[in-house]
């Protein structure tokens, strides 16, 4: 099968680039950047670039963005020429050229305000059902984006599956107080009970939603580790995490003093990945326990291709922690 990355000189492009042209698929690579993993170098805002670089495919995987880190050095128009503009082209070059399935990378971003509580309220329970109230021009242009992909499925039949990821990356949190007081691997297996993701099973979501987007046609589905957490625990969880953690995973105390590593005060969103699991047949690996369990072992509790893709910065314009070229 041939298959068009967008964006394979980044975290996600190039996990996804390694992982099929592993099992055996044609892959082409397209960045703005050059990198190993990169076939074709240009911008998706170019019509005529994304013309000649889909030419032919059987599917197309769409991870390039603009992203969260960009708002701080780019313009909304920026924004909107590449997660809007450029997802156009490739949606309407997709169904000239007779692509079988197209899938968007989204974002939890999208849910925006709506992953906050009232102060006193329980923690939010975030499932596709919930309405996003896009925080920025970032959470804006994705949802707008991913509204195209519905608009081009219902009328033009193009199988489209957007995919709205959690946490992923490998940079350090975006906020100061988080890095100052928490060592990052700390930060990041504390976030895999509700926020977070590991790149080797957001690579098999989008495989999974590859095969299935044909016969779904377009659907919505949020890719986060599965939350060991119910609906009943919420408004513990907004008020004493580390009781509620303690009732699910006895041993995590232990194994978080002897690396020093301690369990957020409050949490208060939940991700949920049932409809994804059950619609997509997607089978995440890397979840709370399963970090545990590599810190029990000594080991990273991070998949091989997380290691293996390492951090990549977002853009040669430092931007807090989200700084350094690819």
């Amino acid at each position: 099968m041939k298959i068009v990355v967008t964006g394979s000189s980044g975290h996600l492009g190039e996990a996804l680039v390694r992982v099929l042209g592993g099992q055996g698929h044609e892959v082409v690579g397209l960045d703005q950047l050059p990198s190993r993993f990169t076939a074709a170098v240009g911008s998706i805002v170019d019509r005529s670039f994304v013309r000649r670089a889909v030419r032919g495919a059987d599917a197309i995987l769409h991870t390039a963005t603009l992203h969260k880190p960009h708002v701080g050095s780019h313009q909304r128009q920026d924004f909107v020429d590449v997660n809007i503009t450029g997802t156009l082209n490739l949606l309407e070059e997709a169904v000239a050229t007779g692509v079988r399935a197209f899938v968007f990378t989204s974002t939890t971003s999208t849910f925006g305000r709506a992953l906050t509580p009232q102060p006193g309220a329980p923690a939010a329970w975030i499932t596709e059902d919930v309405r996003p109230v896009p925080r920025n021009i970032y959470g804006a242009t994705k949802v707008a984006a991913e509204e195209l992909c519905e608009l081009v499925q219902r009328d033009r039949g193009l199988p489209c599956i957007v995919l709205r990821t959690s946490r992923f990356f490998p940079e350090g949190d975006d906020r100061d107080d988080v890095r100052a007081e928490y060592p990052d691997a700390n930060v990041k297996t504390n976030e895999l009970l509700y926020r977070r993701v590991d790149i080797h099973d957001v690579a098999t979501a989008h495989l999974a939603a590859l095969n299935r987007a044909p016969a779904i046609g377009f659907g919505r589905y949020l890719i986060s580790a599965t939350t060991p957490f119910t609906e009943a625990d919420l408004a513990e969880l907004n008020n004493d995490a580390p009781m509620v953690v303690r009732r699910y995973f006895p041993d995590f105390e232990r194994l978080y003093a002897a690396k020093g590593w301690r369990m957020f005060p409050t949490i208060e969103r939940v991700y949920v990945n049932t409809k994804a699991r059950t619609e997509l047949g997607w089978t995440p690996e890397f979840d709370f326990r399963a970090a545990l369990n590599r810190l029990a072992t000594g080991e990273d509790s991070r998949s091989d291709l997380a290691i293996t893709v390492g951090a990549k910065g977002y853009h040669p314009i430092a931007t807090g922690p989200y700084s350094a070229g690819r």
